[in-house]
């Protein structure tokens, strides 16, 4: 459920939404969201300051009810 509404609010906000995915892993210290998105959305996904990537974070951890970490990467790596 984590993993969809990481990858609706981001789809909604880039303009290559085709080349978004999402990847859920569960390590020992929580569930960890990789976000891979279009080399030429990741400045417009994380934001001036980090202000939109850190507003995406502090809605998942609050729909969440255990750790979640949101990692944003480019389709490069």
């Amino acid at each position: 459920m984590l993993a969809q509404a990481v990858e609706h609010l981001i789809r909604n906000i880039v303009d290559f939404p085709d080349d978004v995915s999402v990847k859920s892993h569960e390590n020992p210290r929580g569930e960890l969201l990789r976000v891979r998105v279009n080399p030429e959305d990741i400045g417009r996904v994380i934001g001036r300051g980090g202000r939109t990537a850190n507003a995406i974070r502090a809605v998942i951890q609050a729909l969440a009810d255990h750790k979640v970490r949101v990692d944003i990467m480019d389709v490069r790596r």
